[in-house]
C-alpha cells in the first residue's frame, strides 16, 4: 500500500487527506501548527491519522508522495528535507484531478478571480449542468472529488496551488490579470510570480481554451515568450479582438466560432470597469462551455455580489459603507477606488507585501477626503500619502477605524474598506477582518 503524506490540516490538506483515504492510501497528516477543531473532527470521523503541533520526521520522511497545502512555502525545512529525499511533493489540485474526469473551468490572476470564478459558477448553475465549486473559494476540490460527483468543476486557484503542479490540466483556463503580489513567495522575483500564475496553461491541448486579458501589459508580454496551442480568447476594453470579447460602444461584444452577441453595459449586475473585465471572462467561459445568449445575459444581470469585495454594509446619515476586505493588494485597492463616485474615507493598512503604494497616488488626490489606517505598522501608510490628504489617523481594532471613519465623514460620503494589504496583523485572515468590519458598523 502506498504511503501519503499531507502537509497541512486545514481545508485543502483535510480534503486530501479524505481523499487519499477514499483511494486506499496509507495517508497521515502532519501540521506544524494547531488544528481548528472543525477539521480534527473530519480526520477523526475518517480514522486519519494525524498530529499537531509538531512534523515528525520519521512517520513524513516514510512517504511514497507528499500532499502540501498551498499556505506553506516550499522553503520550510520540513519540505526541503522532503524534496532532499527525492519524494515527489504535489499540490492539492495535482492529486485530486488524477480522480475527476469533470471538465475543469481554472481560474488565476492577482485580482477579480474570486468574482469571475462565482459568475462562472452562476452561470453554469443557471444553465441545468451539474457543477462544483472549489479550489481557493468554498470546499476543498479534493474533498468534492472524494465525496461527491459533479460534471463540472469550476476552480478559483492561487499561485501557491499552481506551484507544485505536473499533470493538472483545465479544459478551459483563465488568466484575469497579473500585478505584483505575493513577492515574498517567489524570491521578490516579478518573473517567477508570473511563470506560477502561467502554470495554469502548461498542460493545455488544442481543444483546450485559454481566455486573457490582451490589456494586461504583463500577460501578454509572457505570452510572447511561450507557445500555447490551444483556443485563445482574449477580452479587451481597449481594442477589437478577432475572437474573444471586446468593447462597442455601450456593448460587450462577444465573438466565439464566427457568432457575434450583444451583452448591454447597463444590464450588468456587477458595476466598474473592473467588473467589466470579468464579465468579459465570464461570458467567454460560458460560450465555451455550450451556454446559450439568453442564460449568459440574464446571469450577469442577476449575479449578486460576492461578500467582502466591494460589498455595501450600511448607509447611516447618508455615509455609505463599503466592505471590500478582500482587497489584499494595491491593484484590488484601484479598483476600488476608481469606481467610487462620492468622496471617500479610506481604510487601509494591514500587513505589508512590499506594496509599492504610487499608482493610487491620483487616485488618493482626486478621491479620498481622509484615511485610516488600520494594521500595526501603518509607518509606510503614512509616507505614501500624509502630504496627499488632510487628516490621517490610525486604529488598532475594525471597531476603532470604523468610529473614527465615521467621524471623519460627511452625508453623502462613502467609508471604503480596501485594505491593500494582508490581514495577518490584527485578524485570522481578510474574511474575519470583513466580519470585523461590519460588526462595527452596525454597532454604530
Amino acid at each position: 500500500m502506498s504511503r501519503v503524506v499531507v502537509l497541512g490540516g486545514a481545508e485543502s490538506g483535510v480534503g486530501a487527506a479524505v481523499l487519499a483515504k477514499v483511494k486506499g492510501f496509507d495517508v497521515f497528516l502532519s501540521d506544524k501548527g494547531q488544528i481548528k477543531e472543525e477539521y480534527a473532527a473530519q480526520l477523526r470521523k475518517w480514522e486519519i491519522p494525524f498530529e499537531e503541533g509538531q512534523h515528525t520526521e520519521e512517520l513524513i520522511l516514510s512517504a511514497d508522495e507528499v500532499v502540501k497545502s498551498p499556505g506553506i512555502p516550499g522553503t520550510v525545512p520540513m519540505v526541503r528535507k522532503i524534496r532532499e529525499k527525492g519524494i515527489r511533493v504535489v499540490s492539492e489540485i495535482e492529486f485530486a484531478s488524477r480522480y475527476d474526469q469533470a471538465k475543469k473551468i481554472c481560474i488565476t490572476g492577482s485580482n477579480g478571480k474570486t468574482t469571475t470564478t462565482s459568475l462562472i459558477y452562476y452561470l453554469l448553475q443557471n444553465a441545468g449542468l451539474n457543477v462544483g465549486l472549489g479550489g481557493n473559494i468554498g470546499k476543498s476540490y479534493a474533498y468534492q472529488v472524494a465525496t461527491e460527483h459533479f460534471d463540472y468543476y469550476v476552480l478559483e486557484i492561487s499561485s501557491f496551488q499552481l506551484d507544485d503542479i505536473y499533470d493538472f490540466r483545465p479544459d478551459i483556463a483563465i488568466i484575469t490579470n497579473i500585478t505584483p503580489d505575493h513577492l515574498d513567495r517567489y524570491d521578490h522575483k516579478m518573473e517567477n510570480y508570473v511563470a506560477a500564475k502561467f502554470n495554469i496553461t502548461k498542460n493545455l491541448r488544442p481543444a483546450d481554451c485559454f481566455i486573457f486579458d490582451s490589456d494586461d501589459a504583463i500577460t501578454v508580454g509572457h505570452l510572447s515568450k511561450i507557445v500555447l496551442r490551444c483556443k485563445m480568447l482574449p477580452f479587451s476594453q481597449e481594442k477589437e479582438v478577432a475572437e474573444g470579447a471586446f468593447l462597442r460602444e455601450d456593448k460587450i461584444v462577444l465573438r466565439y466560432d464566427k457568432e457575434e452577441t450583444d451583452l448591454f453595459l447597463q444590464e450588468l449586475a456587477l458595476g466598474g470597469r473592473h467588473n467589466v473585465y470579468n464579465s468579459m471572462a465570464a461570458a467567454l467561459a460560458a460560450k465555451a462551455s455550450g451556454i446559450t445568449n439568453d442564460v449568459i445575459r440574464r446571469s450577469l444581470a442577476t449575479f449578486q455580489p460576492i461578500e467582502h469585495r466591494l460589498e455595501p454594509v450600511l448607509s447611516i446619515k447618508d455615509v455609505l459603507y463599503i466592505n471590500d476586505s478582500k482587497a489584499t493588494n494595491v491593484d484590488s485597492a484601484w479598483y476600488a477606488l476608481e469606481c467610487q463616485k462620492r468622496p471617500v474615507v479610506w481604510i487601509v493598512g494591514g500587513t505589508d507585501k512590499g506594496n509599492d503604494y504610487s499608482i493610487l497616488n491620483d487616485l488618493v488626490r482626486e478621491k479620498v477626503k481622509a484615511i485610516v489606517c488600520l494594521g500595526i505598522d501603518n509607518s509606510k501608510i503614512h509616507a505614501a500619502f500624509g502630504d496627499m490628504v488632510s487628516r490621517i489617523e490610525d486604529a488598532g481594532s475594525a471597531q476603532e477605524a470604523v468610529q473614527k471613519a465615521a467621524r471623519l465623514s460627511a452625508p453623502g460620503d462613502v467609508v471604503l474598506l480596501s485594505p491593500c494589504c494582508a490581514s495577518f496583523d490584527l485578524f485570522k485572515n481578510y474574511e474575519d477582518r470583513g466580519e470585523q468590519f461590519k460588526a462595527a458598523v452596525r454597532s454604530l
